[in-house]
Parts: structure tokens; C-alpha cells; sequence
């Protein structure tokens, strides 16, 4: 299927929402900074808003094994802008929804709150960095992407969809999901063979993992990579694809989840006072300039 005859529809109002979403799906008592008692976070199976839902429909639907090649081949190139980090911010920015009644604060404004969440608790500097850095993906929507292939719980392809992601029944629209060569177990891959070598569903997680892979560490890559797997990280979905240094590093991915989840808040940092703290933290790890 090619990109020309996919549906470019954006079933959620905001970006936010599915982030929302995603809080009142994973309540966590011992979060950071949650601004929500979480008696008050509703079941997934009763979402707030039908927009998720159409939203899950859609990308179990067009997320097979062939588009994320399609899409890995077109974005994984990096051709389409070179940028320093904080211009990338300034792009990244145009994503505010003036209609959120929730936040009038920028994208950069919402990871500057994960990465002090970080700092705050003491954690290394490249962690840090990764909480500022992991939802740059986004800039995918800017480059004409519709939402569907941004963000969501991303998942494998190429083997048979686990019952523990969110709507599993939406996958009987994907062609894949009869498809013999991939609707199996294993699929095309082999026992434990480690989730470097699978594949997983198109969006911003493995846009911001391709393009930093070479300047972070282990741990930062995975929290990067996988921070939106929830099938793995939260139900223990696939365990027969992982290999001894997928579950080492899951500790990782289960320490950065609850500051990518609970760090929102209305209150928006202080940038002039944090600015020489993050450009010297850009300037350690980052080239000068980021392609996209």
C-alpha cells in the first residue's frame, strides 16, 4: 500500500490527547509531580474522547510490515532539513494546539518539565538530555505525517500482534493480520532473537532513536526506542522475542516511563535561568547541528 492512498486524517484533536490518554491508561501512585489524584484516571476500555479510538483504528489498520520499510526508507535518509537543536525546538513548537484548555505551554516547554523531573531526581546528565530530546520525533507531523504514524503505543511487525496492545481488535483490518508470513509467533523472526533485530510499528519513537543512536548511551537509546512499547514495558508482552540484554535494559525504559508520563504541569520552567545548564548538556553530547 502506498503512502498516496493512505487516509492523511487526524482523528485527535491534539497531539496531546493521546498523551492524555496514555496517563488515564497507566495511573502510577508513585509518579512524578502528578498533578491528578489517580482514582480519578479512567479504565482504557472507556476512553474520554472517540477521537483515540479512531485513532487506534487507523494505525492498527496502515501500520503493516511494508509501510514501516516505506518509512523507514523515507525518513531514516535524513533529507529534509539540517537543524542546531534549538532551532529544531522552534520547529517542533508550531505543534501547540491554542485549542487545548488544558496547557497553553510549547512542546519545548512540556520536555524541558520531563528532563528537570530527571534532574531534579539526581539522575545522570545523558538522562536528562533524553528526557529534553525523546519527543523531538513530533517534527514528523510538520513533515506531513498524519498522526496515526507519529505517535500511539508502537508494537512489532512482522509477527502475530499481542492481545496486550491497546484495541488488539482493530489489527483484523491489517492486511498483515492474514497474512502467513507474518501472523505467526515468531514471524520472520527467530526465538529470543533481541529487539535490535525486529522491527517496530512507524512513529516518533524510532525517528529520534535513528537519529541519536550515535551520540547517546545504551540505556538513553532504549528509553528512546521503546519508551511508547507498552505491550512490553508495562503488560510483558514478548518476551519470546527479547534476548538478555533487552531485559537488562528494560529497568531503563521502567525508569524514564513515570517522567514521560507524570511531569505535565501548568507551570512552565524558567528557561532564561535553565539556558546555560542545557546548552553546555547539547554541547556535551549533540553535534552542532541535527538532520531531520
Amino acid at each position: 500500500m502506498s503512502a498516496e492512498k493512505l487516509p492523511q486524517l487526524h482523528p485527535l484533536n491534539s497531539l496531546d490527547e493521546w498523551e492524555d490518554d496514555v496517563l488515564r491508561r497507566y495511573p502510577d501512585p508513585e509518579s512524578i509531580a502528578m498533578e491528578k489524584d489517580t482514582e480519578a484516571y479512567r479504565n482504557y476500555d472507556n476512553p474520554e474522547r472517540d477521537t483515540v479510538k479512531e485513532f487506534y483504528r487507523l494505525n492498527h489498520t496502515y501500520q503493516t510490515y511494508d509501510f514501516v520499510q516505506q518509512k523507514r526508507a523515507d525518513f531514516l535518509s535524513f533529507g529534509r532539513k539540517e537543524m542546531t537543536v534549538w532551532d529544531a525546538f522552534e520547529f517542533l513548537n508550531q505543534l501547540v494546539d491554542d485549542s487545548d484548555p488544558d496547557t497553553d505551554l510549547s512542546q519545548f516547554q512540556h520536555l524541558l518539565q520531563t528532563s528537570e523531573a530527571i534532574r531534579n531526581d539526581g539522575h545522570p546528565d545523558w538522562m536528562v538530555l533524553t528526557g529534553l530530546m525523546h519527543d523531538m520525533g513530533k517534527v514528523l507531523c510538520l513533515f506531513g505525517e498524519p498522526q496515526w504514524a507519529v505517535v500511539g503505543d508502537t508494537f512489532p511487525v512482522g509477527c502475530a500482534y499481542s492481545d496486550k496492545i491497546v484495541y488488539p481488535e482493530f489489527f483484523e483490518n491489517n492486511p498483515d493480520f492474514n497474512n502467513k508470513k507474518y501472523n505467526t509467533r515468531y514471524g520472520i523472526y527467530t526465538p529470543n532473537c533481541g529487539l535490535r533485530n525486529v522491527d517496530m510499528s512507524w512513529g516518533h519513537d524510532e525517528y529520534i532513536y535513528s537519529m541519536l543512536k550515535d551520540y547517546l548511551p545504551e540505556p538513553a537509546l532504549y528509553m528512546l526506542r521503546y519508551h511508547s512499547f507498552y505491550a512490553w514495558h508495562r503488560e510483558g508482552a514478548y518476551d519470546h522475542l527479547l534476548d538478555d540484554h533487552d531485559r537488562e535494559m528494560l529497568k531503563w525504559v521502567k525508569l524514564f516511563n513515570p517522567y514521560d508520563l507524570y511531569s505535565k504541569n501548568p507551570t512552565p520552567p524558567n528557561w532564561n535561568e535553565l539556558r546555560p545548564y542545557y546548552e553546555n548538556l547539547v554541547n556535551k553530547y549533540l553535534p552542532k547541528t541535527l538532520r531531520f
